[in-house]
């Protein structure tokens, strides 16, 4: 795969996004190319330190840096402000600066809490973006959304803190497995439906989703390259989800509150949001906002990448409705739902009723 790098025009933090073939082992050059302070600490979890730290850790250190390492639990549930507390002691024990940089390797969890914890150790110290899981590359990893989940929701708890860097090396998703794949799937999905009508088209083209190894090196580029100038290019216009950016939430409304009563331990973050994307798309079609041919192109597109659409058994739709209400979207006690009029093209309203929600959320039992 041929070198591609994407910017990221904010008007006070612009930075790029670089996919590179191999790039863990240039990602000491790219840093010191930024003209970051010399110490850098590597927050990883077990498994993907095990498989790139010291790759990571040889780039930085033959480019000059002074190099410790942190890692994480695995798993979504330890994405707590108990486990930053101890992200914090190990910057302690380094002796962080606010010149230091904390480089983040790994998928979304990782990302998230080493961006929170950059954005508040010292009041803001360098943090770059080095993310292993495909959902990672195409979405968490841009945007500098960062934070921790609290026990009655996801990611209540955070700070927009971008990166200096985003540096993806599409080589890694070769040890990512079967079903961390197909969750990243949902979320270039959802580019397509959003953003990228285009992008959509291709995906319908392929063969299959669900695994890496099914797709040629050209699509793989091509999700790749389309989905983070999707991102790019809505976080350069609303940094701060002021408005537009409120887009990017679409599938995850429904998506985050099933995952959240699943105890984040049932469903992945990308299966959860494919479950939201059509309760969405339902939503959308019961409203007439959407023409039925559209949510089948759609259904068929996540059945197609493997993803689950049904609610999982024993969560009760009672439960969904009450926790959209501690929803980071609510505005004035109103749930804002993104709802799509066409591929590559969606509305936010905060005209769902109870009763809406409850329809769609029956046709996905």
């Amino acid at each position: 795969m041929t070198q591609s790098v994407i910017p990221v025009n904010l008007p006070q933090n612009p930075y790029e996004i670089a996919i590179a073939s191999d790039g863990i082992d240039r990602l000491g050059s790219w840093m010191k190319s930024l003209h970051l302070g010399k110490k850098a600490m590597v927050v990883s979890n077990p498994t993907v330190f095990g498989h790139y730290g010291k790759r990571a850790i040889e780039s930085l250190k033959d480019a000059g840096f002074q190099v410790s390492h942190y890692l994480f639990p695995d798993g979504e549930e330890y994405k707590t402000l108990d486990s930053i507390r101890g992200l914090y002691d190990a910057a302690l024990e380094a002796k962080l600066e606010r010149s230091s940089t904390m480089v983040a390797l790994g998928g979304g969890v990782v990302g998230d809490m080493t961006g929170f914890a950059a954005a508040t150790w010292l009041r803001g110290i360098h943090f770059v973006q080095v993310p292993t899981s495909l959902l990672a590359m195409v979405d968490a990893s841009i945007g500098g959304k960062t934070g921790v989940n609290h026990p009655q929701g996801k990611n209540l708890i955070g700070a927009f803190y971008q990166p200096r860097l985003v540096l993806i090396d599409p080589t890694v998703l070769k040890t990512l497995p079967e079903r961390e794949f197909r969750a990243g799937m949902a979320e270039v999905i959802k580019y397509g439906v959003i953003w990228d009508g285009e992008l959509f088209g291709q995906l319908e083209a392929a063969e299959t989703l669900d695994r890496i190894e099914h797709l040629s090196p050209e699509l793989l580029r091509e999700i790749l390259v389309r989905s983070c100038q999707a991102k790019a290019e809505v976080v350069s216009q609303d940094e701060k989800e002021a408005g537009l950016r409120a887009i990017l939430n679409y599938g995850h409304t429904i998506g985050h509150a099933v995952e959240s009563l699943t105890g984040y331990t049932e469903l992945l973050h990308g299966e959860a949001v494919g479950i939201g994307m059509v309760a969405a798309s339902r939503l959308a079609v019961t409203m007439d906002l959407l023409d039925r041919s559209c949510d089948d192109r759609q259904l068929a597109l996540v059945q197609k990448a493997g993803l689950p659409t049904q609610i999982p058994q024993g969560v009760d739709f009672d439960a969904i409705v009450a926790k959209l209400q501690t929803d980071k979207k609510v505005k004035d006690g109103k749930v804002r739902f993104v709802l799509p009029t066409a591929i590559g093209k969606v509305t936010v309203t905060d005209r769902v009723t109870e009763d809406l929600v409850r329809s769609a959320l029956e046709t996905l039992r």
